[in-house]
């Protein structure tokens, strides 16, 4: 290939010396004025277009004497490269095999500690996990920071980093068993926040006041439950603050801060009433409604036994104002009647004061049959809406289905508590009634009689 190009350079420049020269001899010739003109003129420029190519050969082979000489200098680079390569090579080699034996060496060193490392760093592990949701890193906050390049380390810890590992889990230890108090800052439920003076009781609780507080272990703040748990755990959360001495029960969160967590989110009284919905206020009505008839009837009612109580112990003066003294006076009107008559009469009076004295009773008796129906058409209305949430979303989730089913037994529930007290009610209600007709009834008997007797 090279041998090619090197004969092609040399045509072309053979190529141009030959037309310069016939270029340059057609300009004298066209200047000769005769044919020894001519001729001499054509000797003196095949002498010079000698000459000139003698000259050029010469440049020219001087030349490609010099790039044959690059050449060999890139040929011989590059065998000192490759040699050089080669002597790299077999460095490396011999290099990974000396920090294999190196390595080999260090192990041996370590012996047994590199099992300590082990053990160190699970432990150094273990111990972050269980500072960084501790409650009493809300009284020691940072412990765990000076633990994370322990467990993260590639070498051999020192004797200070073992102390810090062993100084953690010492105070962890002792902390848990304690019950202290100490200030810090409360993240408030609005944002804000206050310094408290908070009572830790061991890993389980923190009490401010009458609160409960969580630490929240991804912000490290201390705030507050959503909402306080019901009952009595609040009031003996207060109680167990203000004990200098002695003894105080209170409640405890084994599992730190969760179980008060659910409690939170479980519905109280008013929320599982409103649950009810449309049917619930219903029934809550009708239990109102009923509840007052019952209370307009039971002090009607004690009053008209009140006042024929009176009438009783002055017969010979018969009031309007009581249904005792009315049969009374019906008696006075007909005292020469006779006993048949006398008795139509007085059951015709009776019969006159029974409706004022049973209206409203049976209205409380039908109530008491409204409610539970009632309950029953609200858990009819829920499993409707049961099944057409299933219908629509399937059963994967079922908080969907939640809401329908506590309306259907929240609403049975709500008919069975407001049914209960209707009959009750009812009950006594009717049982008042009855005593005061049992009265007429017993008094007029006693006036037919005496009139027969004086018959």
């Amino acid at each position: 290939m090279n041998k090619l190009v090197k004969s092609l350079m040399i045509a072309a420049a053979v190529t141009l010396s030959a037309g310069t020269t016939l270029a340059a001899q057609a300009q004298d010739t066209s200047e000769a004025k005769n044919l020894d003109e001519l001729l001499q003129l054509v000797e003196k420029n095949r002498v010079s277009s000698r000459e000139l190519n003698a000259e050029r050969e010469r440049e020219f082979t001087a030349a490609r004497a010099d790039k044959q000489a690059m050449l060999n200098r890139a040929k011989q680079q590059l065998e000192d490269e490759k040699a050089r390569g080669k002597r790299l090579q077999n460095q490396f080699s011999e290099n990974e095999v000396a920090l294999a034996n190196k390595e080999q060496e260090l192990e041996n060193a370590k012996g047994t500690l590199g099992e300590m490392f082990g053990v160190v760093r699970g432990a150094a592990t273990e111990t972050i996990g269980r500072i960084a949701t501790s409650i009493i890193s809300a009284q020691y906050p940072g412990r765990e920071d000076v633990l994370e390049s322990l467990s993260e380390a590639k070498e051999l810890p020192t004797l200070e980093e073992l102390e810090e590992l062993w100084q953690a889990l010492l105070t962890e230890m002792v902390q848990s068993g304690k019950v202290v108090k100490f200030n810090t800052e409360v993240t408030l439920l609005d944002g804000g926040t206050e310094q408290r003076e908070v009572v830790r009781l061991g890993t389980f609780n923190l009490i401010s006041d009458d609160q409960y507080l969580v630490y929240n272990d991804t912000t490290e703040q201390v705030q507050p439950l959503g909402r306080q748990p019901e009952g009595g755990a609040t009031g003996q959360a207060q109680d167990f603050v203000n004990t200098e001495s002695g003894y105080e029960g209170v409640f405890l969160d084994p599992s730190k801060g969760q179980i008060l967590g659910l409690l939170t989110q479980k519905a109280t009284l008013s929320e599982r009433y409103h649950q009810g919905g449309t049917v619930g206020y219903v029934i809550t009505a009708v239990l109102i409604i009923g509840l007052l008839i019952s209370l307009f009837k039971l002090i009607t009612l004690t009053g008209a036994a009140g006042k024929i109580r009176s009438q009783l112990k002055n017969p010979d003066s018969p009031k309007d104002s009581n249904a005792l003294g009315r049969i009374l006076k019906v008696y006075q009107e007909n005292k020469n009647a006779d006993p048949e008559n006398l008795e139509l009469k007085l059951d015709e009076a009776i019969l006159r004061e029974t409706p004022k004295i049973d209206s409203g009773v049976n209205v409380i008796k039908i109530f008491a049959a409204i409610a539970p129906l009632l309950g029953l058409l609200g858990t009819v209305v829920g499993m409707i809406g049961t099944f057409q949430s299933i219908t629509l979303f399937g059963t994967g989730d079922p908080k969907i289905m939640a809401g329908d089913i506590s309306m259907a037994l929240v609403t049975t529930a709500m008919g069975l508590i407001a049914a209960i007290p209707l009959i009750l009610a009812h009950s006594i209600v009717a049982s008042r009634a009855k005593s005061i007709v049992h009265i007429l009834d017993e008094q007029a008997a006693g006036i037919v009689a005496a009139h027969s007797e004086k018959e």
